[in-house]
């Protein structure tokens, strides 16, 4: 008999802000100079800071959607678009600061990894803090990476399918947005045939006043292989406007199946422009639970 594992919705577990000092935060607003620090600090390939530069040129000159959520309280010149926790990523949680620890720890997070799930990421505000899977998915050539560290280390996959086909860089204002400050996230392959029995998991911490938080995941399910992919969410309650616009791109090939489950608990000084969307081949199965 499978065990649920779930993470309990409370706003006291969420609504505290951690006492942690960002190693690094930029000045509110967004500009060039922004876009070329970030991927500067990510010792990101030209390719990468091209693509950032192209959808900044799109997002300057595409004026704000007038349809959909009233967006009057929301000045994108007061958010912070860059916040590099004072965190190296490990594949230890010990390592991980003790002020961030605590934060993953009154959620469940360690607690969740130990019982159900085959891989953890965790990321606080800007950058991806802890990242691990079980060595016998990697034996089998299953991808759980920082989406950071994806762009070195996988550049020819990541290079195909990122902002190409699912969802371009110019889809939309805020994707235009994403595309020039994306920072953290997860990039998973899984190999033709490969079946991961158990989730893979990433949750997503917003912490900075005023901040915005752009994470992308990228999802690449080869033919008849496999997968249950968990992202959560939140942020503790300011007075202030903050803003998250992440990106999830799934591709899901022939004969495979794919499920996303998001759970996702913000405060309502945060504005959520998500966009998420998947490419379904031939005889594929998608699912979404939001």
């Amino acid at each position: 008999m499978q065990e649920n594992i779930g993470i309990d919705v409370s706003r006291e577990l969420y609504d505290a802000a951690d006492d942690h000092k960002a190693r690094f935060v930029a000045k509110p607003g967004i500009n060039e100079d922004v876009v070329r620090l970030i991927s500067k600090t990510k010792n990101e390939p030209a390719w990468m800071l091209d693509k950032r530069l192209k959808a900044l040129r799109f997002f300057q000159e595409t004026p704000l959607p007038t349809w959909g959520p009233n967006l009057s309280n929301l000045n994108l010149n007061e958010i912070v678009y860059f916040v590099d926790p004072n965190a190296t990523e490990t594949t230890n949680w010990e390592n991980v600061p003790e002020e961030i620890k605590k934060t993953f720890d009154r959620l469940g997070i360690p607690e969740a990894e130990k019982k159900a799930l085959a891989g953890v990421g965790a990321q606080y505000d800007s950058g991806m803090v802890y990242h691990n899977i079980e060595k016998s998915l990697q034996e089998k050539g299953v991808i759980f990476e920082n989406m950071d560290v994806a762009v070195r280390k996988y550049p020819d996959l990541v290079k195909k399918y990122f902002m190409t086909s699912c969802i371009p860089i110019n889809d939309h204002k805020f994707i235009m947005l994403h595309a020039a400050v994306w920072s953290g996230g997860t990039f998973i392959y899984v190999p033709k045939g490969v079946k991961v029995e158990l989730p893979l998991q990433a949750y997503f911490r917003m912490n900075e006043q005023r901040g915005g938080q752009f994470e992308h995941t990228l999802i690449v399910i080869d033919e008849g292989a496999e997968l249950h992919y968990i992202e959560g969410c939140s942020s503790p309650r300011y007075s202030q406007t903050s803003l998250h616009a992440g990106c999830v791109e799934i591709f899901v090939k022939e004969g495979a199946k794919m499920r996303y489950s998001s759970i996702e608990n913000w405060s309502r000084n945060v504005y959520n422009l998500n966009t998420k969307r998947a490419l379904v081949d031939k005889d594929a199965t998608m699912v979404w639970v939001s």
